[in-house]
């Protein structure tokens, strides 16, 4: 059970049959993973709760971001779910032909309307940093990263539960630091939770706008840009983003060829101004503190685009929220504990005469969401047999 729902977390379902089978010699089925996968990714939130750090760190540091998978549409589930029609019998080099002939013309997607249907997976990762005798912070210690299809605001209050698991309480004067990119509700919402704690707006996503805005003045890839970028961004390391405003006043009102220029300034002004609480980035390089959310953008390329945005896949919510909790376990590296942990927890209830099913076939409704918004989605036991959709 171990072994095959842990494959499942690193490869497609039908990848672990097929792995399974070459060591064993033998493999249970993809859905039989997939009822081990939701029946298992159960527990996956209370084994996160019960987490011990005994060693606490002298700074904690919070790192969030969100990343789109692709979802199945409701027409899409529905075309599953019916019965199936009976292939007519041709060869398969003139396959792809009849079938076209057959269905008709494709309807074209309209401007804007994109096939991914996604569904935004929130991420949080969370680690201590240790100041050593030299002065400097060294870590990361105790990282874990965890993800969730839930809303946004469920997330946030899991990473302050997990705050005070690991010692520092939102009140504490334990040094807290967060790191994000440049969402606004990302820092409302953290910032309430944690009103003491330092945060620092993510410096690459401040670059890639100043390098948007360059290319109004200089041409792309010229060395000129280059040089205007850099002094743009030591600006901002010395704290003088004021000197944009000077930019802006430079340019011609009345000159159409400085009307795109005087916009664009404008728009990085407008974004800048709502955060200029989150780019002390002089103090913050001076503390040693982290001023860009690297480690939670690997995360999401790692953690979720390479097992669950790759092509041709279609999640379900529902059944995909069991499935990232058991992924994140294991790139945790908390497998081996996370399943001797379930193990004991099974044991002991067998023997107190409770019954244990581990593998399920309906997933929990998502967390954070009311009975009557999840009734909608719940999927009827006849569909559940057509829900196994590429990669899920």
């Amino acid at each position: 059970m171990s072994l095959a729902t842990r494959l499942s977390t690193r490869v497609s379902f039908g990848v672990s049959v097929t792995l399974f089978r070459c060591f064993y010699g033998w493999s249970p089925s993809s859905e039989a993973i997939e009822a081990l996968v939701i029946g298992m990714g159960r527990d996956g939130s209370g084994y996160m709760e019960q987490i011990e750090y005994p060693e606490k760190g002298d700074v904690l540091v919070i790192e969030v971001d969100g990343k789109a998978t692709p979802t199945a549409r409701e027409e899409e589930l529905k075309k599953r779910r019916k019965k199936r029609e009976k292939k007519k019998s041709c060869c398969q080099r003139h396959r792809s032909r009849s079938k076209r002939q057959s269905s008709g013309s494709k309807k074209r997607r309209k401007k804007g309307d994109k096939s991914k249907n996604g569904r935004s997976i929130t991420l949080v990762v969370m680690y201590t940093l240790k100041r050593g005798d030299d002065g400097k912070l060294h870590g990361p210690m105790n990282k874990k990263v965890w993800g969730s299809y839930a809303p946004r605001k469920v997330m946030l209050e899991w990473a302050r539960d997990q705050a005070i698991q690991r010692g520092f309480d939102p009140s504490t004067d334990k040094c807290i630091h967060i790191a994000v990119d440049g969402e606004k509700c990302l820092y409302d919402g953290l910032s309430k939770l944690f009103p003491n704690a330092s945060f620092a707006l993510d410096i690459r996503h401040l670059e890639e706008r100043i390098w948007k805005l360059g290319g109004h003045f200089h041409k792309e890839g010229s060395e000129e840009l280059a040089q205007w970028v850099e002094a743009k961004v030591a600006l901002l390391y010395t704290g003088k983003s004021y000197e944009l405003k000077r930019l802006k006043v430079s340019l011609s009102v009345r000159a159409k060829r400085d009307q795109s220029k005087r916009e664009a300034v404008s728009n990085l002004i407008t974004y800048m101004e709502p955060r200029l609480g989150m780019m002390n980035y002089q103090t913050l390089i001076e503390q040693d503190l982290v001023i860009a959310t690297g480690i939670v953008e690997g995360a999401a390329r790692y953690v979720i685009g390479e097992r669950m945005d790759c092509s041709g896949m279609r999640w379900i919510p529902e059944r995909a929220e069991a499935f990232l909790r058991l992924r994140c376990i294991e790139l945790n590296g908390d497998w081996d504990r996370f399943f001797s942990w379930g193990y004991k927890r099974w044991i002991e209830k067998m023997r107190q005469g409770e019954k244990v099913i581990i593998r399920q076939e309906k997933p929990d409704a998502l967390p954070g969401l009311n009975e009557s918004a999840t009734a909608s989605v719940q999927l009827s036991d006849e569909a559940q047999q057509f829900s196994n959709v590429v990669g899920f």
